[in-house]
């Protein structure tokens, strides 16, 4: 990082302060007046389902799309009026795709390296480190037209490192990774943050928002509709929440009105179906709910009361359930092929 890097980091507590974003495309409001706050220094996490507008929203704040309204700064720079500037200060992932995809990983990493001033020891040195953490060492004198989705996914993100800008965009950094290596790539995302980089990444996994995130914008349909830290989405649906799973999914709309006109709270049902989930202030009501749905003759399969998930703050906010690519990252390696694809 050199000096107007450091000085610039250093002397702003925001990296990212966001007002008011506007982008349309044809008569499709993609973005509908953004704003965002990140703090110097910290993991923030833009969390909502395929096209909600994070995508949009990374390119306006990395110069690479021109708002229609409102206005970013970067460290104090605005993105449409000091664009050079903040070009230098960023790293955004998916940009560097390669020089040739008939060289090598390691070929394209040192010309990379090369074209940022470094040495041709360094670079080399450079190459081999970041193909060793991101586990393609093994691949590394690969052509990279042989590359999977997966392996040219974390060679864009070795890449975007080597000049370790102060300020990384991270665009679903993790989509279509096996467990394994998305668990290597968040303990590489938290190491860029200890090391003095500031990431914002968008993520379509309410785990890894929960695991990585400092702060949580949720984006739905070109706007924020929540924000702030985990504890605090969580808090907006309560202390603890009642699951309830029906016998019958026939009786889930008259469950559901029993149990609003009981705890006298707002329920949902599952992403999944089957499951009526509600807020629970009071625990003493849990006796009154079940005395209530015996007398209308609905039975249970399950009762449970859970500390509430990323999942249900999604579900409360947005009223409707995260899709599966939202709502778990457990059951992926199954949908590996397919989402690289």
């Amino acid at each position: 990082m050199d000096h107007l890097h450091r000085t610039i980091s250093e002397n702003s507590e925001w990296a990212v302060e966001a007002r008011g974003l506007i982008k349309n495309f044809g008569e499709n409001r993609a973005v509908n007046g953004v704003d965002l706050n990140v703090k110097a220094g910290t993991i923030y996490g833009m969390l909502g389902p395929n096209g909600a507008g994070k995508t949009t929203t990374i390119r306006m704040l990395a110069t690479l799309l021109r708002p229609d309204a409102g206005s970013a700064k970067i460290f104090g720079h605005d993105v449409a009026k000091e664009a050079q500037i903040v070009r230098q200060l960023i790293g955004v992932t998916g940009q560097y795709a390669s020089v040739d995809e008939t060289l090598s990983a390691t070929e394209n990493l040192v010309i990379f390296s090369r074209l940022l001033g470094l040495g041709r020891a360094e670079s080399k040195r450079k190459a081999e480190e970041l193909l060793e953490e991101f586990g393609l060492t093994e691949a590394a004198r690969r052509p990279l037209k042989n590359f999977s989705g997966g392996m040219r996914r974390r060679l864009d993100l070795a890449a975007s490192l080597i000049a370790q800008p102060p300020l990384i965009f991270l665009d679903e950094p993790t989509t279509g990774l096996d467990p394994r290596t998305r668990n290597q790539m968040w303990d590489t995302i938290r190491r860029l943050v200890k090391t003095g980089s500031t990431v914002l990444l968008t993520t379509q996994y309410l785990q890894e928002a929960d695991e990585l995130a400092d702060r949580i914008a949720v984006i739905d349909r070109g706007i924020v509709v929540a924000e702030g830290t985990v504890d605090e989405l969580k808090s907006s649906v309560g202390s603890s929440s009642l699951h309830l799973r029906i016998e019958n999914p026939l009786d889930i709309g008259a469950a559901r009105q029993t149990v609003e006109r009981v705890l006298n709270a707002k329920s949902n049902v599952s992403s999944e179906g089957g499951k009526i989930i509600a807020p629970m202030a009071d625990a003493g009501r849990v006796t009154e709910l079940l005395i209530a749905l015996r007398e209308s003759g609905i039975h249970l399969a399950e009762l449970s009361v859970q500390k509430p998930t990323l999942d249900e703050v999604f579900l409360t906010i947005t009223g409707e359930g995260a899709s599966e690519d939202v709502s778990s990252v457990s059951n992926e390696s199954a949908k590996v092929e397919e989402k690289i694809r």
